[in-house]
């Protein structure tokens, strides 16, 4: 039966790709539309537009010029918005530049008149006061608090977390309020646990501000902390009010952050989208070089892939544990190292590699697509391989307490077919994990 069902598995992560991310649109965009709607017509010569993608449906918006500072441009920005399909509690992706600089995009989804921004010590002086500004721009009903927490995935736990809780406490706010989250994962996260839990449960906005959140984490509606003995084993799904996308954020990103969220987008080609994969391959360098129509692509099939995913699974009861390829090696290597000494993304490039290892070996895949993951993570400037002190048995010690982990059993996330194929299995020969684990680890 568990064969059947990860069969079922793969065969939905691969057909998934094909259908509309929300049923109540009215009609489905080509590929060929769906690449020319978000690649402006001057992108450079390096830059290579998908040609050949499954048929998504988006909204398009008016790409306007700049405006001046601390004042709405004329004409909206948004270049995309893909819809997350939920019924009631459905909301938008609004992908675009200079969105912290639309008041009306934050203001429509802002519930009652107190409002909490939750961020840290190194976004706040970039984009606290913008978001203010936005949050309360010829809307003075709205009164805005801020918490500002330390930087970083060591200061994910329930002690940070309280500071969230005693701000909104003091405060005095009811719920009606709304929880804003301005920055990477962490802050996502962390916000949007704080925001599940205080009053049993208070509206929030998700801005972020990294490729890593605004291609992954702030979508869908996990959220939590970690444990100190497993990576985010708190935590409930609790879905945002909508999810702001202002793609300028990136230009203060450190490189280092920026390839840590390209592992993310790696993800959605390799377990089910081949043609993006692709086009990944093609356009690499220029994620990389941060050429805008390149970066704001890569996000918008990235959160098409995720809403995709959600809409048919949102608390992964199978399907959506598709997106954990190579999780499960990679938060054994963050628990293992210490929270925060890997970026989430670098512990998710060792271990994706590690994974398609581990399918080549089960005969799942063929020696090309295990060579192209290595290939395109090394090209992204990423760890391929786990460091030093990753033992075999720690890592067996750590995934053992991984979520995925049903009745004693560890299913994993593995390749399987041709590019684009996964499945999310507990059956597999232990004795090619043994090998994996061996080949990669000190002993």
């Amino acid at each position: 039966m568990a064969a059947a069902a990860s069969s079922l598995l793969a065969a939905a992560a691969s057909s998934s790709s094909r259908a509309a991310i929300s049923a109540r649109r009215p009609r489905a965009a080509s590929a060929a539309a769906a690449a020319a709607a978000s690649i402006p017509s001057s992108s450079r010569s390096s830059f290579t537009p998908l040609r050949a993608s499954p048929a998504t449906a988006h909204r398009s918006r008016v790409v306007a010029s700049a405006a001046p500072a601390m004042q709405p441009p004329a004409v909206s920005r948004v270049s995309t918005v893909v819809d997350v399909d939920l019924g009631d509690r459905s909301y938008p992706i609004y992908i675009g530049p200079g969105l912290l600089d639309e008041p009306d995009l934050l203001q429509r989804h802002v519930i009652g008149k107190r409002v909490l921004v939750v961020t840290n010590t190194t976004v706040a002086p970039l984009y606290l006061e913008k978001v203010t500004w936005a949050l309360t721009h010829q809307n003075p009903n709205v009164s805005v608090e801020s918490v500002i927490l330390p930087d970083g995935e060591k200061y994910k736990d329930m002690d940070t977390l309280m500071k969230v809780f005693d701000k909104a406490v003091e405060s005095r706010l009811d719920r009606r309020c709304t929880f804003v989250a301005l920055g990477g994962g962490v802050i996502g996260d962390m916000c949007g646990f704080a925001a599940a839990a205080f009053l049993r449960g208070v509206n929030f906005i998700q801005i972020p501000t990294t490729l890593m959140a605004q291609v992954d984490s702030s979508v869908g509606g996990k959220t939590g902390i970690n444990h100190p003995l497993g990576k985010n084993l708190i935590g409930a799904f609790y879905q945002p009010q909508c999810v702001l996308i202002d793609t300028e954020t990136l230009n203060t990103l450190p490189d280092r952050e920026l390839a840590s969220g390209v592992a993310e987008v790696v993800k959605y080609g390799l377990i089910r989208d081949a043609p993006f994969f692709e086009w990944q391959e093609k356009n690499m360098a220029a994620i990389l070089a941060r050429e805008p129509s390149a970066l704001t692509y890569a996000i918008k099939r990235s959160c098409e892939n995720k809403a995709e995913v959600v809409a048919q699974d949102e608390k992964e009861s199978g399907l959506r544990a598709t997106l954990n390829l190579g999780h499960t090696f990679g938060h054994a290597i963050e628990t293992g190292l210490g929270y925060g000494e890997w970026l989430h993304g670098e512990a998710v490039a060792a271990g994706t590699v590690m994974a398609a290892d581990m399918s080549y070996r089960l005969g799942w895949i063929d020696e090309s697509i295990k060579k192209r993951t290595f290939d395109i993570l090394d090209q992204a400037k990423l760890p391929v391989t786990p460091p030093k002190g990753m033992t075999v048995e720690k890592f067996k010690n750590i995934m053992a307490v991984d979520k995925k982990v049903a009745d004693g059993l560890l299913r994993l996330i593995l390749l399987k077919g041709p590019l684009g194929g996964c499945v999310f299995t507990g059956e597999y020969d232990r004795k090619a994990l043994d090998e994996t684990l061996r080949a990669f680890c000190d002993n």
